[in-house]
């Protein structure tokens, strides 16, 4: 098997990263969290950014400003 590592200061793999994504980490702060990649050097984040990609985490539905704000008495 061939590994792709993300983060050679830790030994992080894409792999790895993805399983952390499913589990709910959204963000390169989340991944640090979860596996320290991105902590030591930093070269790796733009990597795991990339990884995460758009639609990698539940998206909020957006509510429209007027729906947020209290009727003018």
């Amino acid at each position: 098997m061939n590994r792709m590592f993300v983060c050679n200061c830790f030994g992080i793999t894409e792999e790895q990263v993805k399983k952390h994504a499913d589990d709910g980490a959204c963000t390169p702060r989340q991944i640090a969290s979860a596996c320290k990649a991105g902590t030591d050097c930093g070269s790796c984040v733009r990597r795991i950014q990339a990884l995460l990609g758009r639609g990698a985490c539940p998206t909020r539905e957006l509510v429209a400003p007027e729906a947020e704000l209290p009727e003018a008495a």
